[in-house]
């Protein structure tokens, strides 16, 4: 898969639709294997935010890390429900397809 040139960074004081832990799980849907600095910078906020922000993707069942000899591979679990009492009746998977699209 052919690497994507990395998405503008809203500026300061814009908003997006979508939360810092919805923005991680894409760039891991698009890329398991991305190093989690150029997550970070794509995402636009610290490497040390990304790591908690996988820390609690995988502690609520929706990402599994796993080792790839140096590097991490991530696998979103896409029957996954999301949160939010007014998307519950959602999975991960179909805001993955949504976003990302299918492959």
């Amino acid at each position: 898969m052919a690497k994507r040139a990395p998405a503008p960074v809203a500026a300061p004081g814009d908003w997006t639709y979508f939360s810092n832990h919805g923005h991680v799980l894409f760039c891991l849907a698009r890329e398991p294997e991305m190093l989690l600095r150029e997550v970070a910078a794509r995402v636009g906020v610290t490497e040390r935010a990304v790591q908690r922000i996988v820390a609690d993707l995988e502690a609520a069942g929706v990402l599994l890390r796993e080792r790839d000899g140096r590097r991490n591979r991530y696998t979103i679990d896409p029957r996954a429900p999301l949160r939010h009492p007014n998307e519950a009746h959602c999975t991960v998977g179909m805001l993955i397809d949504t976003v990302v699209g299918s492959e």
